[in-house]
């Protein structure tokens, strides 16, 4: 559960980093090769996560709704902290749905 963590983290710091450094170079793509290394190590983590968690739990599911979990929890903080910007009304409903979602997904 930790590399899935991690790696989604990773590679939304990635995403979130790269789109904020293409925005202010005016479109250099060499400001994003970075990012492309940094994007595959947490692939590896996440097809690590995936590959180790259905072994020992033997269910895909469980482990999409981790995945999807720290999407939505590091996916948010993430932006706030590197962007400082607020969520809308719609926004955080629909992030509060979704959080909804995955917490049925794994204890229902």
């Amino acid at each position: 559960m930790a590399a899935i963590f991690l790696g989604e983290a990773i590679s939304i710091i990635a995403e979130l980093i790269a789109s904020r450094r293409f925005g202010k170079s005016g479109g250099d793509v060499t400001m994003l090769l970075p990012m492309f290394l940094l994007i595959s190590f947490g692939g590896i983590l996440l097809v690590f996560g995936y590959a180790l968690g259905y072994m020992h739990l033997k269910n895909i599911w469980i482990i999409v709704a981790i995945s999807v979990g720290a999407i939505l929890v590091v996916e948010p903080i993430l932006t706030l902290l590197l962007f400082g910007d607020v969520p809308t009304t719609g926004s955080l409903i629909g992030l509060m749905l979704g959080v909804l979602g995955t917490l049925a997904a794994v204890f229902l």
